[in-house]
């Protein structure tokens, strides 16, 4: 697989062409999931859940990220490295500027934070300076105290109609894509409509650019038991775990997945 970049992102979604994306926290499972041709590798603030035991992601920190993010990039074969800014590490210009450096320095290629129209300045400064942003937007688990649980969010018309401002927004401010979890899939295809710029769902509906799920549980791997709604076992029928990364990127490029029980209504 050539180098991904964000010029080849972009030419995915003009051509029509699914994008996939896998969280990923070590170098024997980039390398797999990039030979397997995943096209960008989410080093997620979820690994304080599936690697670290936590209920949240809130106890996940840059250095942790950074770490992450250096052994992803050891293993990896081409895929794009995506970071996640842990929780209040973009809490001012000055620590959004040194921690998204500290991430880019260990190796991530775009890093991705949470929010909405508010994160524009900061998007704007990270881009001016090389860093291409992914903004990551409806159900921010980061937020998960503010929102009160695991909620989908844009269900309601004022909801929906800001959230769709601040896609337009954030795409004006410099944003390179935007990552929607957990929102109602006609809004999310309106959104992934209405910018020009790559949109990546999970429990977003089908319509947009391309999925995302975490790699714990797409392989069926759980510590809680509970599965989300817009998750599906590709170890079903596999013979090994690569065979059921390659079924991941087929269902997603074939548009098989998700299918309309893995997204949510308004």
């Amino acid at each position: 697989m050539p180098n991904i970049t964000v010029t080849s992102l972009l030419a995915m979604k003009q051509k029509g062409e699914k994008i996939t994306m896998l969280t990923c926290y070590d170098a024997t499972f980039a390398h797999t999931a990039s030979q397997a041709g995943v096209e960008v590798l989410l080093i997620g603030d979820s690994l304080g859940m599936v690697l670290q035991g936590h209920d949240s992601t809130l106890p996940v920190t840059t250095a942790e990220t950074a770490y992450h993010v250096a052994c992803v990039k050891r293993g990896n074969q081409g895929a794009m490295i995506l970071a996640d800014l842990p929780f209040m590490a973009n809490a001012t210009l000055e620590q959004t500027l040194i921690n998204s450096a500290t991430l880019m320095q260990a190796g991530a290629h775009m890093i991705k934070v949470e929010g909405a129209a508010w994160l524009a300045e900061s998007i704007r400064l990270l881009a001016e300076r090389g860093i291409p942003v992914c903004a990551h937007m409806g159900l921010t688990p980061q937020a998960v105290n503010v929102l009160g649980g695991y909620k989908v969010q844009g269900r309601l018309e004022a909801q929906a109609r800001q959230m769709r401002a601040d896609a337009i927004a954030l795409e004006q401010a410099g944003a390179a894509m935007i990552l929607l979890e957990c929102v109602p899939s006609e809004l999310a295809e309106e959104i992934t409509q209405a910018v020009k710029i790559p949109v990546i769902g999970i429990g977003a509906g089908s319509a947009t650019d391309g999925q995302v799920l975490v790699l714990h549980d797409m392989l069926g791997l759980s510590i809680t038991g509970r599965v989300p709604k817009f998750v599906k076992n590709f170890m079903t029928g596999q013979a090994d775990i690569q065979s059921a990364i390659r079924a991941y990127v087929a269902a997603v490029k074939d548009l098989s997945f998700p299918a309309t029980e893995h997204g949510f209504s308004a």
